[in-house]
């Protein structure tokens, strides 16, 4: 019956796993600069670039732009200029033809990464410093570069930054299982807090906290009489899990009033089944051990 109940628990608190996601930290907060350094970079103006290429290529953004607004995709504007489609994309993503011809002061041309350095910076502040991860969701963004060059890219941002420590991670519903059916008294006190948090934190669970505390003094005490209210009590929650254990119950109820009341067990026959079919025969051959030919060995063993 405690089995049926754990499961019965285990089911409930995975409906609620959003509960166990926002769980307040219980581990002290970080102390202040820990957090990823924004690596500085040079903010000079530089003049405008003239001549032939300049102009060429503020015509050339013109035109791709002004095709954009009309509807025109990147294929149809590349074959009506006589461009490569990459050189188009290059072109749409800039949102000034000054990008295509400065970066900085030192006058050098963008790389293929500058136009997605607003989205890197807020995952490596956000503490997602791999580069193969952060190159997979630049692929999804439409960068068709190499893996290579991302690290490159982001080699410069590692020596100024200090790396944030990771967060603990939220506990796991069969962690949380565990705080709601072990004996309170063995609970150390970051699982007695974090049950505590856990059940202000959700009603319903703290509702099933209380119907499992005593279900488990009934056990422990053996007040089988009290069984009968025990389920009408629960029943009268909307817990389904916890009613479809009660449905149980009512369906052998002699028994399990019982199993609660007095002091036999089968659990020692049980155990020594277990050790004679699973543990030792059954592993001496392998798991190859049909029903006859394990009651073959018993008898013979007798």
């Amino acid at each position: 019956m405690w089995r049926n109940l754990s499961e019965a628990v285990e089911r409930t608190l995975a409906k609620h796993r959003a509960v166990l996601r926002g769980l307040p930290s219980l581990t002290p907060p970080t102390e202040p600069g820990e957090a990823c350094a924004r690596p500085a970079r040079p903010d000079t103006q530089s003049p405008a670039r003239t001549g032939p290429l300049a102009e060429r290529t503020r015509q050339r953004h013109a035109a791709i732009h002004h095709l954009l607004t009309q509807g025109q995709d990147l294929r149809a504007i590349a074959t009506e200029l006589g461009l490569a489609r990459n050189t188009v994309r290059r072109f749409a993503r800039a949102a000034t033809p000054e990008e295509l011809l400065v970066k900085d002061g030192t006058g050098r041309r963008p790389r293929a990464l500058d136009a997605f350095e607003p989205y890197l910076r807020h995952r490596w502040n956000e503490g997602c410093t791999n580069a193969e991860q952060l190159y997979q969701e630049l692929r999804e963004r439409g960068y068709r570069g190499a893996p290579t060059t991302v690290r490159q890219y982001l080699q410069p941002w590692r020596s100024h930054t200090t790396r944030k420590p990771p967060l603990p991670a939220p506990p796991t519903v069969r962690q949380a299982t565990g705080w709601l059916l072990r004996n309170p008294a063995t609970l150390t006190t970051d699982e007695q807090r974090h049950l505590d948090a856990l059940t202000t934190a959700c009603p319903p669970l703290a509702r099933l906290y209380d119907h499992v505390r005593a279900f488990a003094d009934m056990m422990a005490n053996r007040h089988g009489h009290h069984l009968e209210r025990w389920m009408a009590t629960a029943a009268a929650d909307e817990l389904p899990e916890l009613r479809s254990f009660i449905t149980g119950l009512h369906r052998d109820l002699d028994a399990a009033r019982a199993g609660v009341t007095l002091p036999y067990s089968s659990g020692p026959v049980e155990g020594h089944v277990n050790r004679i079919i699973m543990w030792m025969l059954k592993r001496q051959m392998y798991g190859r051990a049909n029903p006859d030919l394990l009651r073959k060995r018993v008898l013979l063993a007798d």
